[in-house]
């Protein structure tokens, strides 16, 4: 029977948070202002790593900054950030752990907070097909308008948008004998809580404590 393999992506399979560093990118290359941007997201980064992230509110602001631009230059920008900052950041370790679960035949999927068009290409990079992830709305011109389709794939969410997923596939969660979900964040403890075998992944704080208090393993793919 086909088993499945769920990663979260930010600080799980990349040591980085890629939401985060792709504004960083923006600021770099002059397409925001550095100032006024980089202390938004700032102050974003830290309410999602403390817990307390309104992810409606945060979508709204990074689907509002890709919106002022044409696709064609967001495509040309991702491109340059994948170059220069996500290649160099994806570690051996990871590509193994995923290697490991294409190897047994698993069903393999990434499931993020951080919307498509940061995320996508980055799955695609570790040669992940399934990618659960918040949805930007795109225009009948395909750019994108600046608002969210759907629900954000945060905290409870992921457990929703595992189902919907599912169910896509005409499958349950409960259909897999074994169900891995790698995780690092307390914000991912309802799906890491509903998965046959969570994996408490280089686990913040909040998450290594829930994870030792209910004997879930926690690996460490990463020595920074």
């Amino acid at each position: 029977m086909m088993n499945l393999a769920l990663f979260d992506l930010d600080h799980t399979l990349l040591p980085i948070d890629s939401d985060y560093e792709w504004g960083q990118f923006l600021c770099r290359v002059g397409a925001v202002d550095p100032v006024s941007f980089t202390a938004r997201n700032a102050e974003f980064f830290a309410q999602y790593q403390n817990g307390t992230l309104n992810p409606v509110a945060y979508l709204e602001f990074a689907l509002g900054t890709l919106a002022r631009f044409p696709r064609a230059q967001l495509d040309a920008w991702h491109g340059q950030f994948m170059d220069e900052v996500i290649r160099p950041a994806m570690r051996d370790a990871a590509r193994e752990l995923v290697d490991r679960h294409r190897a047994n035949g698993d069903l393999l999927a990434i499931i993020t907070a951080t919307n498509r068009f940061v995320t996508g290409p980055i799955a695609r990079a570790f040669g992940i097909d399934h990618l659960v992830a918040p949805e930007p709305e795109l225009g009948a011109d395909g750019e994108l308008t600046g608002r969210l389709l759907g629900s954000p794939t945060f905290g409870a969410g992921k457990v929703a948008g595992t189902d919907a997923w599912l169910a896509t596939l005409g499958r349950r969660l409960g259909d897999f004998e074994r169900s891995t979900f790698y995780s690092d964040s307390q914000n991912d403890i309802p799906l890491l809580s509903v998965v046959s075998h969570p994996v408490a992944t280089n686990p913040n704080a909040a998450l290594a404590r829930h994870a030792e208090a209910n004997g879930w393993p926690i690996l460490q793919l990463f020595s920074e």
